[in-house]
């Protein structure tokens, strides 16, 4: 872990509901996540002397999103995203998508006109998570 005494201070919590994600490289997917989604760091804990970092929290399109590495001696083995999405609600998702695709983002599902009245598709990180693009028409 961490010395304690440079443990940064808090950040503000942006949002309702916060994600946070384990992640194998969590100041690699913070800098992935900077270049493809606009992301500031606004807490990082420094990396311990196996390079994982306990906590980043991130603000992404005005919410928080938390990270951390895997700590499988603390009961926190790496397991491979599944069974949700982030979805980020934009307002120009031609330059969201190209910006993530820009920076390494796979495509999973193409930008298109959706049922409910919206602009939506869904890439995977190199972190292999999966998010989601929606934008409102009209």
């Amino acid at each position: 872990m961490t010395d304690s005494s440079q443990t940064p201070s808090a950040a503000a919590v942006k949002g309702g509901v916060t994600a946070y994600l384990m992640v194998g490289g969590a100041m690699k997917a913070a800098e992935f996540y900077k270049r493809a989604f606009g992301a500031e760091v606004a807490v990082a804990h420094p990396v311990d002397d196996k390079g994982r970092t306990m906590h980043v929290h991130l603000y992404i399109n005005g919410s928080s999103v938390m990270l951390s590495d895997a700590y499988p001696e603390h009961g926190h083995p790496l397991v491979k995203p599944q069974g949700f999405n982030l979805t980020l609600q934009v307002n120009d998702i031609d330059a969201w998508w190209k910006r993530a695709m820009d920076a390494g983002a796979e495509a999973v599902m193409p930008v298109s006109e959706m049922f409910w009245g919206a602009r939506y598709g869904q890439l995977r990180d190199p972190f292999g998570v999966l998010w989601a693009m929606n934008e409102p028409k009209g």
